[in-house]
């Protein structure tokens, strides 16, 4: 428990961090709104490249991986949506539920398996996103159109930028390039390198910058069911998975934290632009963040025990 902590406990300092730079606004309120652009469309984008073009993705049981995240996304997907009846909530506050449900934070999980399990931990996870964040955004963007929340939004304009999402473009870019032999040469390498470097500390402030503590004062049958999908029951049949497929360490340790992440703080944008409840999904973000905190530690410390 204690490498584990130590492995995790900096990463959670630098959202913390942000936290209290986003309480204060300092530097200015305009500054992360734009940092946060330049993570989400280059530097992030930058390390996925580096790491796919260059890294021995054969060594990464790719197929086994994906049965066990895609495989859990989807068995709590269908859930959620069968019980959307029972849970007695709006069309709107029940998109946010399901965002918080299947949606994961990226900049935590990378920078978590990277500090867990070095570069083979890094490289794996990169997978993981290639695998995962095409499938959970046509999730999240078709329980919009199915819970009919668009209203005047285009579906048209949400298809696109689907299509246009940068950590989608940089996964293919970097598998394409590993695939062909080309990889990064000459100077390439290390310029998309260290522009990579900057993308996970960055990413990690800009997190906390996200919080609104005072969305925890939201506590409702919404916050209570996304959080014990997110938190509980996702890492625990995600674990139950990964046993029964034979992943190895840093495959199980990698999925098991990808599994338990906090959800992404852009579902509070997509919340907006498509019809949800943005407080909701502010509440969520929040609440879930500080609390996986604690609860990721743990789960990884069952898994290694």
């Amino acid at each position: 428990m204690e490498s584990i902590s130590g492995a995790l406990g900096p990463l959670f300092l630098l959202i913390l961090l942000g936290a209290a730079l986003g309480v204060k606004r300092w530097p200015s309120d305009t500054f992360w709104p734009s940092m946060e652009r330049l993570i989400y469309f280059v530097l992030f984008p930058a390390m996925l490249v580096s790491t796919l073009a260059t890294a021995d993705v054969s060594q990464v049981p790719v197929t086994r991986l994906a049965l066990v995240l895609l495989g859990a996304m989807a068995v709590f997907g269908v859930l959620l949506w069968r019980l959307r009846t029972q849970l007695k909530l709006t069309p709107g506050a029940f998109t946010s539920v399901f965002q918080g449900a299947v949606r994961f934070n990226t900049y935590v999980g990378v920078a978590g398996a990277a500090a867990l399990h070095g570069s083979t931990g890094a490289t794996t996870a990169a997978v993981a996103v290639a695998l995962m964040v095409p499938v959970v955004n046509i999730m999240c963007v078709a329980s919009f159109v199915a819970a009919g929340t668009l209203g005047n939004a285009s579906l048209g304009k949400s298809v696109m930028a689907l299509i246009k999402n940068p950590l989608i473009l940089a996964c293919l870019l970097g598998i394409g390039l590993n695939l062909s032999g080309i990889g990064l040469p000459g100077w390439s390498h290390d310029t998309v390198d260290l522009l990579g470097r900057a993308a996970l500390p960055l990413g990690l402030v800009a997190v906390g910058v996200a919080l609104r503590p005072a969305a925890l004062l939201r506590v409702d049958r919404g916050v209570l069911a996304t959080n014990s999908v997110k938190l509980v029951l996702m890492p625990a049949l995600v674990l139950v998975l990964a046993w029964l497929v034979g992943l190895d360490t840093v495959s199980r340790d990698v999925a098991l934290l990808f599994a338990a992440l906090p959800t992404a703080t852009s579902a509070y944008i997509l919340a907006r632009q498509l019809g949800g409840d943005a407080e909701l999904m502010a509440a969520i973000i929040t609440g879930q963040t500080l609390l996986a905190m604690l609860t990721l530690p743990v789960w990884l410390q069952l898994a290694g025990g």
